[in-house]
């Protein structure tokens, strides 16, 4: 095919691209130049995956990229009405944070059931304080959203000996990875029980908003909750009444409604909350791994094939086959 125009937005840093060389034609964008450099292009990559500039900017009319592809996992901030609507192919990065999230969230359950916090702060008033910690083996977790993360983590928080029972959008009674699959609508009747409770689900109009007061005050007073989903999933201050009236025994974010988190957020000081920068995914070496997956995806491309990684614009997610 003849050379492809491939719009690049947020390339800071750039992404390493060579194998596209002579191949297509790579036109930088930021977030003033993108409303007009979208028609112009035949693929968008959208490097910086947190900006909603995407949305914003999308034509309604007229020439549009024919692919879309975004170097994060969740779409929610590229979904318009008129994306939607379109034509135009959207791919995700599905396959590059799996892992590294799941991993994240074993380091933080462990973290938390032997109280690491409480030992790094004793060390530094150089106090010696014996304590007993949880057992992590035998505990019940549940996590919801069954999509490719949460089955990462499901896998590994098993292989620690933690029993979890995984929520999805459907129900599945004989998945072929973890069995079952609960739907949405168990969820209330799987907090009670739960030591830790993962968020780990895309978000959608009907996940939004899905951790509020009354999720929380179904959890036992010793439950954990860890969001490593997006922000907007929970809300944020119903989460910080639970840690304050000890409706629950602790959490940990790692994504926010608003992001960067401001200095002055009260969410930097709320007792048993620990806070970290949307960095679950981000392992050493995660841009190249993700400039390698969109260059083979674009060989597809170029080639007329089937790409990898197509998500349903109307469902906001890849479906798990």
């Amino acid at each position: 095919m003849p050379e492809s125009t491939l719009l690049v937005f947020g390339a800071d840093p750039r992404p390493r691209l060579d194998r596209l060389t002579g191949r297509a034609r790579i036109v930088l964008s930021d977030e003033q130049s993108l409303p007009r450099l979208l028609p112009t292009a035949d693929a968008l990559l959208v490097w910086d995956f947190t900006s909603d500039a995407v949305r914003a900017a999308w034509p309604g009319e007229g020439r549009r990229p024919r692919w879309v592809h975004t170097a994060s996992a969740g779409v929610d901030r590229l979904l318009c009405p008129e994306l939607v609507a379109s034509d135009t192919v959207l791919t995700n990065a599905r396959g590059v944070f799996e892992q590294p999230i799941a991993e994240y969230v074993a380091g933080l359950v462990v973290a938390m059931a032997k109280d690491f916090p409480g030992t790094w702060e004793l060390q530094r008033q150089r106090r010696w304080k014996h304590r007993e910690t949880t057992r992590l083996a035998g505990t019940g977790a549940v996590v919801v959203g069954s999509g490719p993360i949460g089955r990462a983590i499901t896998r590994t928080l098993t292989a620690l000996g933690v029993r979890v029972d995984l929520v999805g959008r459907t129900e599945r009674t004989a998945d072929p990875e973890v069995g079952r699959v609960h739907d949405s609508r168990a969820l209330a009747g799987l907090l009670p029980s739960a030591d830790w409770v993962v968020c780990a689900a895309p978000l959608t109009e009907d996940t939004e908003g899905m951790f509020d007061a009354p999720a929380f005050a179904r959890m036992k007073p010793t439950a954990r909750f860890i969001n490593v989903g997006r922000g907007p999933l929970v809300v944020q201050k119903d989460l910080v009444d639970a840690l304050l009236r000890r409706t629950i025994a602790g959490a940990a974010l790692d994504v926010f409604e608003t992001e960067p988190l401001a200095a002055d957020s009260r969410l930097w000081d709320v007792p048993g909350l620990l806070v970290s920068p949307h960095m679950s995914g981000d392992t050493v070496g995660w841009r190249d791994a993700l400039a390698e997956q969109f260059m083979d995806n674009f060989d597809r491309w170029a080639a007329g094939e089937p790409l990898f990684n197509v998500v349903d614009k109307r469902l906001g997610y890849v479906p798990v086959p």
